[in-house]
């Protein structure tokens, strides 16, 4: 079943159903169902053309879909072109919401990079250059 643009399964329940429209959650959906007076235990397959209207007329006091997602990204390019914390830590791929990074956050950061330690073979590499350097004095 289509609910505007929308492929909608069609054995699923009207309330869970209707959460797959990308900025409708569970506590919408029950304020939608209630606005369009549906039961909430119906299939999806089972609605009549007059109740996926009465769906599409309470859908249109919500921002869903493309226009909901243009919104944020145009929030999220708001933030990163006046460079306030939050935009900057967006362009740095980094957790903006005041996680710590110093021992988590592995998925944003990346692989581990060690700084400052040198293993066994560079300390000796470094150790050979110097001698090297203090024979030909």
């Amino acid at each position: 079943m289509r609910i505007g643009s929308l492929q909608i399964p069609d054995q699923e329940r009207l309330e869970i159903a209707l959460t797959r429209i990308y900025g409708i959650g569970p506590s919408l959906v029950k304020e939608l169902i209630k606005t369009a007076k549906l039961d909430p235990d119906k299939r999806a397959a089972k609605l009549t053309p007059e109740e996926i209207s009465c769906i599409l007329a309470a859908l249109v006091k919500f921002k869903t879909e493309g226009d909901l997602r243009a919104e944020i990204r145009s929030d999220l390019e708001r933030l990163k072109a006046i460079r306030c914390y939050r935009g900057v830590r967006h362009i740095l791929s980094l957790p903006v919401r005041g996680q710590r990074t110093r021992s988590n956050a592995r998925t944003k950061k990346g692989k581990k990079k060690t700084v400052g330690a040198l293993t066994k073979e560079m300390w000796a590499k470094i150790e050979s250059q110097q001698k090297a350097a203090l024979g030909k004095k």
